[in-house]
């Protein structure tokens, strides 16, 4: 993604829109402490690991009472000595966040917190899809696939932002694609819940250099959901050129200085040498995505109602997924 925090565990379902809590006692400090009911980790058969990052261990799992698979995400933590610890804040949050995305088709469901009695660990249970969009690069893709891939990505993003969510780590990594095609933000660990206007969060960049806002770079804390479409236009270049369009080696300082010197530059190269090609109307969908100014920069609902879209009947997305698979 404390031992004080145990107090604060939840049991948070998607199918449940009010948590469930059962009351517990008063410790002896005279406090009282409030105890949340979880799933067991039993009712599900763990096979192998499928992906890990800073934030947690994701495993595939069966679920006994249904036979279905699922994903088990074990949170990571440590206490003060450095030892494993489940950080109950930081699973609030990560389920909070996901929870406000139910029901969206292109962003991974949580489905309940289970927790394991003999160790301890905590487990989100999420929708199983399949593997990550970082598998099919590098591959350029014509504009018409790139297209139908990034409208159900911008969809989901204006989903998040209505819940008043932030993803903060939308990366190719972060979007899973299922066996028919369809492709799934996941990964809330990096989420929070939005601030008010002004308001800044604890981190600046807890996201990946290459897919990190310019504002996030400068260390701006009173940052907004623009910085996930900075991320999706990183995502919409890739699609298009077959490799990242910033970062390299490059540290966080070298990485903001080149933007902020070359930004407009490197967009004039890409899209007059390296995508001579690509429409006009697709050039405005990732200029404005790519917007140095996070006040000038493309929100989801603009760049939904924006002609490139627009230009494309929505019948075609699934038959344009056919290629990503060779």
């Amino acid at each position: 993604m404390a031992s004080s925090a145990v107090a604060n565990r939840k049991r948070v379902a998607a199918d449940d829109p009010e948590p469930r809590a059962c009351c517990g006692s008063s410790p002896a400090g005279g406090a009282k402490r409030r105890r949340y009911n979880f799933g067991s980790a039993d009712d599900y058969e763990r096979l192998d690991v499928v992906g890990q990052g800073a934030f947690g261990v994701v495993v595939r799992a069966r679920d006994r009472r249904t036979g279905k698979f699922v994903a088990l995400k074990r949170l990571i933590g440590t206490d003060e000595g450095g030892r494993f610890s489940p950080d109950f804040d930081a699973l609030r949050v990560e389920a909070a966040c996901q929870h406000a995305c139910r029901g969206h088709p292109n962003i991974v469901q949580i489905k309940d917190v289970v927790a394991d009695a003999k160790t301890g660990d905590l487990f989100l249970v999420l929708e199983f899809v399949g593997g990550s969009l970082r598998d099919e690069f590098p591959r350029a893709r014509p504009e018409y696939i790139v297209r139908a891939m990034m409208r159900p990505l911008v969809d989901a993003a204006k989903k998040m932002h209505a819940s008043r969510v932030i993803h903060r780590d939308i990366k190719p990594e972060n979007i899973l694609v299922s066996f028919s095609g369809e492709l799934k933000i996941c990964d809330f660990g990096a989420a929070t819940l939005m601030k008010p206007a002004g308001k800044p969060y604890d981190l600046c960049r807890p996201g990946t250099l290459p897919y990190t806002s310019p504002e996030q770079l400068a260390g701006n804390r009173c940052y907004g959901p623009a910085v996930d479409m900075w991320s999706l236009g990183c995502i919409m270049g890739e699609l298009l050129t077959g490799a990242p369009l910033f970062g390299g080696d490059m540290t966080e300082e070298e990485l903001l200085a080149d933007l902020s010197a070359n930004l407009g530059d490197q967009l004039n190269e890409l899209f007059y040498d390296v995508l001579p090609e690509l429409s006009p109307a697709a050039r405005e969908v990732l200029s404005g995505l790519l917007a140095f100014d996070p006040e000038k920069r493309m929100t989801a609902a603009e760049a939904l109602e924006h002609r490139w879209f627009a230009e494309e009947p929505k019948k075609a997305e699934f038959p344009g997924f056919v290629p990503l698979f060779g």
